[in-house]
């Protein structure tokens, strides 16, 4: 309901409104995909890293990476209500998998069997992100004349993405069909309202049904070079495979490899040269 989304989002402002000394006690380990992470995502379509922080939250990776609420009690009850938040986007998203799953001739429940929230292998994940707020001063473009990216051009690697974002916090734009290169009019702006779920194909699941269905490019572009840029919240859900997941084709297009092996190479991909930048430092 539009109540729950709006409660998650105020939860997830009370998170990113500690101090940052507070947020890194919960940094992203190398390598992995879960906890806080500051400006650490590069894409290739950019270059420098996208201008926000973001916390993620898959369930079995979580040891260790939870906000001690006892010494912060600005967000006491805060695990307990991402959880539930997490967990009702869970099954959101294995409802509309469902569909794809018929659409490719597998059994309905299909999809369901490899998202197990049970499994210590479960990797579907939680994101909570924010885009920090720009003075006009700061809002200049590159050497090359790029302007600010929020969030770079960019696939997402899962299968299904439900993304929330918040009335009046608009930048998302999508361009389906296409490269990241293709020209910027082809891109279409993505109204954001609280109220209306935003559903994502992604790169596993193009890979499972043998390219059948088509993941899209998409990005959150900052406002026009020179003027203030408002903070903006958003949360994706990503629904990805349980690690030991095989994933295979219908049609056997390609070699089946794991959900695992395809995340890893994948996570890699997108915060591999940040971290290589940072072990020289």
């Amino acid at each position: 309901t539009r109540t729950e989304i709006e409660d998650a989002f105020a939860t997830s402002a009370r998170f990113f409104a500690l101090p940052k000394e507070t947020l890194e006690t919960v940094a992203k380990p190398k390598g992995k995909n879960v906890g806080f992470e500051y400006k650490s995502q590069i894409r290739p379509s950019t270059g420098p890293p996208d201008e926000k922080e973001s916390y993620q939250i898959p369930r079995p990776l979580m040891d260790g990476l939870w906000i001690d609420e006892d010494a912060n009690p600005s967000i006491a009850g805060f695990q307990e209500e991402s959880l539930a938040f997490e967990a009702k986007c869970h099954e959101v998203a294995m409802r509309v998998l469902e569909f794809f799953a018929v659409k490719l001739g597998f059994e309905k429940d299909y999809f369901r069997k490899v998202h197990n929230a049970a499994s210590d292998l479960h990797h579907c994940t939680l994101r909570m992100i924010h885009y920090m707020a720009m003075d006009a001063k700061d809002n200049v473009a590159d050497p090359n004349g790029n302007p600010v990216w929020r969030a770079g051009a960019h696939t997402d690697f899962n299968l299904l993405t439900l993304l929330f974002q918040t009335d009046g916090q608009s930048g998302l734009q999508v361009m389906p069909g296409a490269d990241a290169g293709q020209d910027v009019q082809a891109w279409t702006p993505v109204p954001a309202f609280t109220d209306v779920l935003t559903c994502n194909i992604g790169d596993m699941l193009m890979r499972w049904s043998d390219d059948r269905l088509k993941s899209n490019f998409h990005r959150v572009k900052a406002a026009d070079i020179g003027v203030d840029i408002p903070e903006r919240y958003s949360m994706p859900y990503f629904a990805q495979a349980d690690r030991d997941a095989v994933i295979a084709g219908p049609e056997g297009k390609y070699e089946p490899m794991t959900a695992g092996e395809y995340l890893d190479m994948r996570i890699q991909a997108n915060f591999g040269k940040a971290e290589s930048a940072a072990s020289t430092k």
